[in-house]
C-alpha cells in the first residue's frame, strides 16, 4: 500500500508540474489532488494514528491538502485560504516535532539562518506584495520559519532524519510558490517548486513509520 500511496505522488506531482504544456488546469486540477491525496494516504498506510507525532503529521498533511486544492484557484482570496491551510499544517507539524522531543539549542542555533533567510525573500519580494497581503506573508514566513527550525531541533534531540529534509523541501518549495505569485515573471516556478514540495511531504509522511520503528 505504501507502494501505491508513493506511485500517486509521483505520478501526480510528475502531471501538475507538467501541466502547462499537457492541458492547463484540466490536467493540473486532478493530478495535483493525486499526488495530495497520496501523501495523505502514505501517512494513513504508515500508522499515522498510532502516536501522538503521527496523528499531528497526518492533521498538518489533510490541511497542505485543501491548501492544494485552494491554490489551484487564481486571486487573493484563495492564495489567502491556501496561505491559511499551509499556516495550521506548518503548526501541526512544529506541534509534532515538539511532542516528539526539541534540542531547544539546536532549534535557536538553526531559526538565526532560517529566519534571516525568510525575510530576506519576503523583503526582496515586497514590491510585489499588496498592502492586504503584507501581514499574512511576513506572519506565513515566520511560522515556517519556526516550523523548519524545531524540525532541525527535533532531529538533533533523536528525531529521523526525513524530518529535517522534509521540513527543509517545503520551505525551499514554498519560494516558489511565493515568486509565482508576488514576482513579475513569466518563468513557470513549480518546474522545481512542485518536484520540491511533494518531495518533502512524502519524507514528512514517511517520517511517521521511521519514527515508530525508532521507539520501538
Amino acid at each position: 500500500m505504501k507502494t501505491t500511496a508513493i506511485g500517486l505522488v509521483v505520478v501526480g506531482c510528475l502531471g501538475v508540474t507538467l501541466a502547462p504544456w499537457l492541458g492547463g488546469s484540466w490536467v493540473a486540477v486532478p493530478t495535483k489532488l493525486a499526488a495530495s491525496t497520496g501523501f495523505v494516504l502514505l501517512a494513513w498506510v504508515s500508522g499515522a494514528w498510532r502516536s501522538r507525532f503521527g496523528l499531528l503529521i497526518l492533521v498538518g498533511l489533510v490541511l497542505s491538502w485543501f491548501g492544494d486544492a485552494f491554490l489551484l484557484a487564481q486571486g487573493e482570496v484563495f492564495f489567502l485560504l491556501g496561505l491559511g491551510a499551509f499556516l495550521l499544517a506548518h503548526v501541526c507539524y512544529g506541534a509534532a516535532f515538539a511532542a516528539h522531543g526539541i534540542n531547544w539549542s539546536a532549534a535557536a542555533i538553526a531559526a538565526v539562518p532560517v529566519f534571516a533567510v525568510a525575510f530576506a525573500v519576503v523583503h526582496w519580494l515586497s514590491p510585489g506584495i499588496s498592502a492586504a497581503m503584507t501581514i499574512p506573508v511576513w506572519t506565513y514566513a515566520s511560522v515556517i520559519s519556526a516550523m523548519l527550525s524545531l524540525a532541525v531541533g527535533g532531529w538533533r534531540a533523536g528525531a529521523v532524519l526525513l524530518v529535517p529534509v522534509g521540513a527543509a523541501l517545503f520551505f525551499v518549495s514554498d519560494l516558489a510558490v511565493a515568486m509565482g505569485q508576488f514576482l513579475d515573471s513569466d518563468f513557470y516556478h513549480g518546474l522545481w517548486g512542485l518536484p520540491l514540495y511533494y518531495a518533502g511531504q512524502t519524507l514528512l509522511a514517511l517520517s511517521v513509520s521511521a519514527a515508530q520503528k525508532e521507539s520501538a
